[in-house]
């Protein structure tokens, strides 16, 4: 008798889309994205590789869905936008899409090359553009908002885990960077090293928001 999560023999497995979904997430986290394949996957959930195509005519729709899977929630974050602190909101929307980027191994490579139309994504930036509208900023105005927030975001995040990376030297890079300073004619960075090799990335992300925060203070004005 097989196994209840094994596929019945000479049959494919019945597949469950969040299902596949949040394997797909599992094997995610436990190897990369450059590990994650539709055969590995289609392995993971005991499926044929081509059954996934039912759910996902490419790699990428599963890409996609992944995205729209991790921001989940994310457009909550705002919280009550009627104590007229717009930039308080907008913050925790960008920390709230910094935390689900990072809750997943290479979550920014992921969410960085799909455009997901689902609620979870949609949501999200609805939510920051609302906040945005309500403190009395035009429509143009918030949509550019908007990308500027999620693509500094994201940017930062990519770079944050990319550093961070398992099969990445942190210490080496850094020394390496430190090295060619000190060792050239750059005295600017010399006198900044402490804060470029640093690996605190909240606080980089913070200086980063802060300053997207104070530009949005002086269209606004």
């Amino acid at each position: 008798m097989s196994s209840p999560s094994s596929p019945t023999r000479g049959r494919p497995a019945r597949l469950d889309q969040a299902r596949t979904i949040e394997t797909a997430l599992d094997l995610l986290n436990e190897s990369g994205l450059d590990a994650l394949t539709m055969r590995r996957l289609a392995d993971a959930v005991g499926a044929r590789a081509g059954a996934l195509y039912r759910y996902f005519a490419t790699k990428q729709d599963l890409l996609t869905a992944m995205a729209e899977r991790m921001v989940e929630g994310v457009g909550a974050a705002a919280g009550p936008t009627g104590d007229g602190d717009w930039s308080e909101g907008v913050a925790r929307l960008a920390r709230a899409l910094r935390s689900a980027l990072l809750a997943h191994r290479d979550g920014a490579r992921v969410f960085a090359g799909t455009h997901s139309t689902g609620p979870n994504t949609l949501g999200f930036a609805d939510s920051l553009v609302g906040v945005l509208r309500e403190a009395g900023f035009g429509d143009s105005e918030a949509a550019r908002a908007l990308y500027a927030v999620a693509n500094f975001t994201v940017g930062h995040t990519l770079e944050e885990q990319a550093a961070l990376r398992p099969e990445n030297e942190e210490s080496a890079d850094a020394g390496g960077l430190h090295e060619a300073v000190v060792a050239g004619a750059y005295p600017h960075l010399s006198a900044t090293l402490p804060v470029l090799t640093s690996t605190d990335f909240t606080e980089h992300f913070e200086f980063g928001l802060r300053l997207l925060l104070d530009g949005l203070r002086a269209v606004r004005q």
